[in-house]
């Protein structure tokens, strides 16, 4: 490793990728003047990610979490009936949420005054693990409202997620923030939910800088969406408001952006499954295993990840915002692969830390295949089953670099550098 220098120039996880039409459409919406929440490049990219996705309807937000706050906002409607002023949709109600994801999935459940029960991971596409959420429901008959998670741009176990909501008469959001573009038995994610959302942040597979979508085959459920986003206003002939909305609008500057991007979007998914595919290959020796994935589905690719093998775990702790390690031979941790990564300028990340091991959710219901559970964060959880997937996959799993614009001298030496913890 001594001979091996620092990258020039950063390696990022996943940086936004821009082509040249960005800037046509951005000044396209300058030039006319079209730069608040209306405007061509709207109409184009509600219109084009429709008609790709394969939705009726498609409303344009300043971000995917407005986007999922209004489905949860719209669920507890149907579900509950109109609140009383100043109350959520839920008040109170429990909803099951995917336990591994980012607190943006989870957040808009509190916004609306409901209380997230978290369902554990499973190995196999490290989503929602549809055991536990049969268990879930046995434990809590009365809840009406899933939201389902696409992790890393894989699709989860979506048939048997369906069955069981069906059963149990229980609405789904689908949260496919990090998974446009990967399709499920040859159908796009954000089409399986009776609410979808779907994101254009900063590092998604393609971006807005900010950015997000509501997706639907309601026409009802649409026109509601782009009411509350431009704060209800009334059809009446002066700023008239007679109920809560939301300046969840997103801009033709934004949208010209989105524009831009909507035409590369099978090309950055392709190039991200050659990242993929490249660390497989490289790994192969190492006793470690890359993110999985059904054979029903195609992900996207967005975050190539990996996960070291029980036995090849060296000694770590994580608290809140630290963590140690101790090295052994031949093995290593996330905290010691991370770090090395930093060394030599290339960015990695840690899995999704799980809600139910966050500080802020961490007297919320946690229910695992086995029933109510919860598990150490700071400790390795030992055995090829532990009771808390979700909390397994977090101790031994990280995200490597997945710039679409690394080269594959530079994953080479990315790789050799993973290898060189395992020394």
């Amino acid at each position: 490793m001594d001979m091996i220098k620092p990258f020039e120039k950063k390696i990022w996880l996943s940086s936004p990728t821009m082509h040249g039409k960005e800037q046509e459409y951005i000044k396209e919406a300058i030039d006319t003047n079209w730069v608040s929440t209306v405007g061509k490049n709207i109409d184009e990219i509600e219109r084009g990610l429709a008609e790709y996705v394969g939705v009726k309807y498609a409303v344009a937000l300043s971000c995917g979490t407005a986007a999922l706050h209004l489905a949860v906002k719209l669920a507890g409607e149907r579900l509950y009936g109109m609140p009383k002023p100043n109350e959520g949709t839920l008040q109170g109600h429990r909803v099951f949420c995917a336990d591994m994801t980012f607190d943006a999935t989870v957040n808009p459940i509190a916004y609306e005054d409901g209380e997230a029960v978290f369902i554990d991971t499973e190995y196999d596409t490290w989503n929602m693990s549809p055991e536990a959420l049969e268990k879930a429901f046995e434990l809590y008959p009365d809840v009406r409202l899933v939201v389902l998670v696409h992790l890393y741009g894989t699709p989860a176990k979506i048939d048997e997620i369906k069955a069981i909501c069906e059963r149990h008469n229980a609405l789904i959001i689908e949260d496919a923030a990090e998974s446009l573009g990967a399709t499920y038995k040859g159908k796009q994610t954000g089409t399986f939910g009776d609410y979808n959302a779907i994101s254009f942040n900063g590092n998604k597979i393609i971006t807005g800088s900010s950015g997000g979508m509501f997706l639907t085959d309601s026409k009802a459920d649409a026109e509601k969406v782009r009411k509350w986003s431009t704060q209800s206003r009334e059809a009446a002939p002066w700023y008239q408001h007679e109920e809560i909305g939301y300046n969840y609008r997103m801009s033709n500057i934004i949208a010209g952006v989105v524009r831009g991007q909507i035409p590369y979007l099978e090309e950055h998914i392709a190039q991200k499954k050659a990242i993929y595919g490249r660390y497989k290959e490289g790994f192969k020796d190492l006793p470690v295993t890359m993110n999985p994935y059904s054979p029903d589905s195609e992900p996207n690719f967005w975050l190539s990840c990996l996960l070291i093998n029980p036995d090849a775990m060296c000694k770590q702790v994580r608290g809140d915002s630290e963590a140690a390690y101790i090295k052994e031979s031949g093995k290593s941790c996330p905290t010691e692969i991370l770090e090395t990564l930093a060394k030599y300028n290339a960015e990695g990340r840690p899995i999704w830390k799980p809600m139910h091991l966050q500080p802020i959710y961490r007297t919320n219901p946690f229910v695992t295949k086995e029933g109510n559970g919860r598990a150490n964060s700071n400790a390795y959880i030992a055995g090829d089953k532990p009771t808390d997937v979700g909390a397994d996959i977090f101790a031994r799993g990280l995200c490597l670099p997945s710039d679409n614009k690394m080269t594959p001298d530079e994953q080479d030496k990315v790789i050799e550098i993973v290898k060189s913890c395992f020394a």
